[in-house]
C-alpha cells in the first residue's frame, strides 16, 4: 500500500532522516518507534504533505505523492491524528465530527456551513454519518459537549474519529497513547485494532509506549537518530541486540 524508497530529509545542517526505505503491507498496523529526536514524526510529515523530502519518494497505492498538498493526500486515503491533540474546543464534539466529513461532501464546507440549497441534502447526510461515527467510537452521549471538556482519554477517542471520518484506507497515528493512564491505554488498544479488523483501515503508528506496540503491531520499524535500525515483527524486534542495545534496553523490563 504505502512504499517510502531511500527518504532522506535536512534541516539546515542537520539529517532528520537518512535513506528510509520500508514497504507497508495493507490492512496491518505498522508501529515506528524509536528515541526522542530519532526522525518519526518528520517521517509522519512527509507522507502527509507537511514536508517534502529532500531525496527519495513516497508511493502510496502505486502513485507518487512527494509533491502532493495535505489536501489532496487526504481526498487519496491519507488521515492523520498529532502528537497534541487538535481538537476544536469552542465546537460540539458532533461538529468536530463533522468537520472531517465534509472532505467527503461534493458541494463543500463553504456551501454546508452557509446552509446553501444545493448543500442542504448533503449537510444532513454529514450530521448523519457523523452520528454514527460517534456511536462506534463510543462518544454520542457526549454530542452535544464541547470539545474542550473532553478527558484526554476521549479527546484521544475524538480525534482519531474526526480522522476515520475522511473515510481513510490509511490513517496515521502520532503517539495517541501519550497522556492516558493504564486504563485508557487498553481502551485505545482494543480501538486501534477494531479500525484495523472491522475498518480495514491499514494503521501507522508512533508510539513510546512498548507495551501498546508490542500488544497490536503486525510490524515494527525501529529509527535511531535518523537511520533505520531494524525491521520486523514484534518478537524479532524484541529478540534485536541492535535495538536492545539503542532503544528498547533503556526498559527493558517493559518492552521483552
Amino acid at each position: 500500500m504505502l512504499h517510502i524508497e531511500n527518504i532522506t530529509k535536512y534541516f539546515g545542517g542537520l539529517t532528520a532522516l537518512e535513506d528510509i526505505s520500508f514497504f507497508v503491507k495493507e490492512g496491518i498496523i505498522e508501529a515506528i518507534i524509536g528515541p526522542n529526536g530519532a526522525g518519526k514524526t518528520t517521517l509522519l510529515n512527509i507522507i502527509s504533505g507537511i514536508y517534502a523530502p529532500d531525496k527519495g519518494s513516497v508511493r502510496f497505492k502505486g502513485l507518487e505523492i512527494n509533491n502532493t498538498s495535505p489536501y489532496q493526500i487526504a481526498k487519496a486515503g491519507i488521515s492523520r491524528t498529532f502528537q497534541h491533540v487538535e481538537l476544536f474546543g469552542n465546537m460540539t464534539v458532533l461538529e468536530n465530527i463533522m468537520v472531517g466529513r465534509y472532505l467527503r461532501t461534493k458541494a463543500g464546507l463553504f456551501a454546508c456551513g452557509f446552509r446553501l440549497p444545493s448543500a442542504s441534502a448533503e449537510e444532513r447526510a454529514i450530521k448523519r454519518d457523523s452520528e454514527q461515527i460517534l456511536e462506534y467510537i463510543g462518544l454520542s452521549h457526549r454530542r452535544n459537549e464541547k470539545a474542550s471538556s473532553l478527558p484526554i482519554g476521549e479527546e484521544r477517542k475524538l480525534e482519531i474519529g474526526r480522522a476515520i471520518a475522511t473515510e481513510p484506507s490509511l490513517l496515521l497515528l502520532d503517539e495517541p497513547a501519550s497522556g492516558l493512564n493504564e486504563v485508557e491505554t487498553s481502551d485505545l488498544s482494543f480501538f486501534i485494532k477494531k479500525l484495523r479488523d472491522q475498518k480495514n483501515i491499514t494503521i501507522i503508528l508512533v508510539e513510546h509506549d512498548m507495551r501498546l506496540v508490542m500488544d497490536i503491531s503486525d510490524s515494527i520499524v525501529v529509527l535511531d537518530f535518523g537511520k533505520m535500525l531494524a525491521e520486523g515483527t514484534p518478537q524479532e524486534i524484541q529478540n534485536n541486540k541492535l535495538v536492545i542495545d539503542a532503544y528498547l534496553g533503556e526498559d527493558e523490563e517493559v518492552c521483552l
